[in-house]
């Protein structure tokens, strides 16, 4: 079967995660089936110019941008990741879209439910597709465990989701877009959007969220001096101090229509933790567990093995679970893989998507992220009042 007619890619953003997509869409076609489309690596394009211009030739595309509107304008443009603050997501997706792009967007799709709904409601027009990316559900080892749910072990009774990083610990870490914003757009959108919908993953939709508790724990961060890729760090600051306008550390419990309840933790300042993602599976017939610093492997615990040697057991991922056969160059055990994999195994689903092939799970439509949206508001929402002992 002869492959699809390649697809005129862009990047918006060169930061931390645009750098992500625009490496992923650079291996996208050397991954699964050859009979796919191959990406056209258009343009990469950053307000600040060094970092579009350092992408565009790190990862091989045809130029970089200044401005993103003159990608949207492109006509060699087809299909566009927007990897931007979450401020300007809605203003770049809807012009994508309204151009005739094909969009991807970051998580979380928008700064607020409401802009979230006008954003999904522009990605109606038929052929065009309009995702979101929440790039943990392309984890072989979590689809691994997702199996296993559907299988061996049985429904999820208490999904457990933890997701600390260490961007934010330092004091003298500057002020950013992140640190921006009302309750809910600091640690919650940011990571917690990522963990909410992985639970959903594995439980289906979230029916309820009580019990939750926010607090800033870095009150003020230094204005920068200059402009740094992803979370800032070695950044010159000033003297001035900004105030802090989100939350560092989230914490809370949800439910399920299959009465199953969720425990999460979240925190940007968990000291020596750079990106730990770990989710515990207590299920009908046993326990799963995943950790994001062991990508390669999970851990399980069922009926199956007598009771004399019985106990938690590490899998190693290979080619019988998902993504890795023909998803990774040496695709067998204890060889490893990470989230740079996911993305792209994110963007070959998303170009198989434009092409109309089938084989790879889509990725999850603007409506999907308007659902995580309404998720991150009930979180704010149950924020209770605390009883003083």
């Amino acid at each position: 079967m002869p492959a699809a007619a390649p697809v005129g890619v862009a990047v918006i953003g060169a930061g931390m995660v645009g750098r992500a997509h625009a490496n992923a869409y650079r291996q996208a076609a050397t991954v699964f089936g050859l009979d796919q489309p191959a990406p056209r690596l258009v343009a990469i394009a950053d307000l600040h110019e060094p970092f579009a211009a350092d992408a565009a030739a790190r990862y091989g595309y045809a130029r970089a941008e200044t401005d993103w509107r003159a990608v949207v304008e492109a006509p060699d443009v087809d299909a566009v990741s927007v990897a931007v603050a979450n401020s300007l997501h809605r203003e770049v997706v809807e012009a994508a879209l309204a151009a005739g792009k094909h969009v991807l967007c970051e998580k979380p799709l928008a700064p607020s439910v409401a802009d979230g709904e006008a954003m999904a409601a522009a990605a109606a027009a038929p052929g065009q597709v309009g995702a979101v990316g929440f790039t943990f559900r392309r984890s072989p080892a979590l689809n691994a465990i997702r199996e296993q749910v559907e299988g061996a072990l049985g429904p999820v009774r208490h999904f457990v989701g933890n997701y600390w990083c260490d961007y934010g610990f330092d004091p003298r870490r500057p002020m950013s877009w992140r640190y921006q914003g009302g309750p809910g757009s600091g640690v919650l959108a940011d990571i917690g959007s990522h963990l909410t919908d992985l639970a959903e993953f594995f439980c289906g939709p979230t029916s309820g969220v009580q019990g939750t508790t926010m607090a800033t724990l870095v009150a003020e961060r230094p204005r920068p001096l200059g402009i740094a890729v992803g979370h800032a760090g070695g950044v010159r600051v000033s003297d001035e101090l900004v105030p802090v306008e989100n939350e560092d550390v989230c914490t809370f419990t949800t439910s399920y229509a299959t009465g199953a309840v969720g425990t999460f933790s979240l925190s940007r300042v968990a000291f020596g933790h750079a990106n730990t993602l770990r989710v515990d599976l207590f299920c009908e017939r046993g326990t799963a567990s995943f950790d994001m610093t062991r990508p390669a492997e999970f851990s399980i615990i069922d009926g199956g093995p007598e009771v004399p040697v019985n106990g938690a057991r590490t899998v190693f991922i290979g080619p019988w679970h998902p993504y890795v056969a023909r998803g990774l160059p040496m695709d067998f055990p204890t060889v490893g893989h990470g989230q740079n994999d996911f993305f792209v195994y994110q963007a070959r689903a998303f170009l198989d998507q434009i092409a109309g092939v089938k084989g790879l799970p889509p990725c999850p439509d603007l409506a999907h992220g308007l659902h995580n949206l309404h998720v991150l508001e009930a979180v704010v929402a149950a924020t209770g009042k605390p009883i003083t002992l």
